[in-house]
């Protein structure tokens, strides 16, 4: 059985990630797990902060070589 990409999926606040439709990396601000939403923001932060918006977590895109997201700080 194929798993669903949220399924595998392990999304933690803090988290920085690629969206489908770009190639910048985004912070993750929070997650609503149920309504599989998440809030995020351009990383590194803009010189005056970085706008957050709500983004489906279907427009996450994994990594090219497995499903690892980027994580922000200590490895």
């Amino acid at each position: 059985m194929k798993k669903d990409r949220q399924e595998v999926m392990d999304l933690h606040q803090g988290d920085c990630i690629q969206l489908l439709t770009s190639e910048d990396l985004f912070q993750v601000i929070g997650v609503d797990d149920q309504h599989k939403k998440c809030w995020v923001r351009r990383w590194p932060l803009l010189p005056k902060g970085s706008p957050v918006f709500e983004i489906s977590m279907q427009q996450i895109a994994s990594s090219a070589s497995s499903d690892q997201l980027f994580p922000v700080g200590n490895p």
